[in-house]
């Protein structure tokens, strides 16, 4: 039998682990809190877009990941009558991604501004790093763009753009819920009552990113009776898209987008509501074609 020799030279070289590398992921990040410093910059990582750590943290790949500081950028206003929110350690990017989001809903990111990591993430009480992962994030739904070594800009959306996402809703979710209309049962109907009472309360408060939560919590409590996840999923994020504010920091659905309008357009769930429940698929008929803005 042949004796097992020692390992060629090349081989053991090939097969040395770099110690830098070696190291598992949890040694480049340290969980955000309130306080603490921007830990991946201090030790010259950045994020690669994927979570990957890249050593180094140069070149404009990592600037433009990073969110880096602008210093001509405009204050970040707090939420009226608030200090700063308090954000829980756990799952911070999931509560970073949900705050911006309603930031944007709200109108209090304002459209082609520019916004550093590290500046939000103070407004936050936060380090950068969960504030990247959340923008770029925001970044892949079409809400914000990279701007290399200065952060994330606010996209303007003008008015084509959001008449063509709503006719695209139309054109989507119509003909689906002239097909449930016809085979949901009543019950079905009924049990999504609380569904569109809470847009009603939402309404009433005036506030848009409120109402934008329950408003698509119903659509996806309506579309859900056909049990079509990407459907969900598809709808959900044009949903989202429409609830943006345009280039001139207007509402991106439901008119002006005041009180008045958001009550307007909680009426018109809880009564199309009562025509399903009812089978009354004439009137649930012309009502979804007005709620999406269908022109006969």
């Amino acid at each position: 039998m042949e004796q097992a020799g020692p390992r060629p030279r090349e081989a053991t070289a090939m097969s040395a682990p770099d110690p830098a590398l070696a190291r598992p992921a949890s040694a480049y990040r340290v969980p955000a809190q309130p306080g603490v410093a921007d830990v991946d910059r201090e030790r010259g990582i950045a994020a690669d877009g994927t979570g990957t750590a890249v050593r180094g943290g140069t070149g404009p790949g990592a600037d433009a990941a990073r969110g880096e500081h602008t210093h001509s950028e405009v204050p970040i206003p707090l939420p009226r009558g608030q200090g700063r929110p308090v954000v829980q350690r756990a799952s911070v990017r999931g509560q970073i991604l949900d705050a911006l989001r309603a930031a944007l809903a709200g109108g209090e990111l304002t459209p082609g501004e520019v916004y550093s990591a590290p500046a939000l993430g103070e407004r936050f009480g936060v380090s950068a790093t969960p504030v990247r992962e959340a923008m770029q994030q925001l970044a892949i739904e079409g809400a914000v763009e990279v701007v290399p070594n200065r952060g994330f800009r606010v996209v303007r959306r003008g008015a084509r753009e959001l008449a063509e996402l709503a006719e695209v809703r139309a054109l989507l979710q119509v003909p689906v819920v002239m097909r449930l209309a016809r085979t949901v049962p009543a019950d079905r109907w009924g049990e999504l009552r609380p569904l569109a009472d809470e847009t009603a309360r939402a309404a009433s408060s005036g506030c848009r990113a409120t109402y934008g939560e329950a408003d698509r919590a119903f659509h996806r409590g309506v579309l859900g009776l056909s049990g079509n996840e990407q459907l969900l999923q598809i709808a959900d994020d044009l949903h989202r898209r429409t609830q943006l504010p345009l280039g001139g920091g207007q509402v991106g659905a439901s008119g002006s987008g005041g009180r008045v309008d958001l009550m307007a357009d909680a009426a018109e769930h809880i009564a199309l509501l009562d025509a399903l429940v009812a089978g009354d698929l004439d009137a649930a008929c012309c009502l979804v074609e007005r709620h999406f803005g269908v022109v006969g």
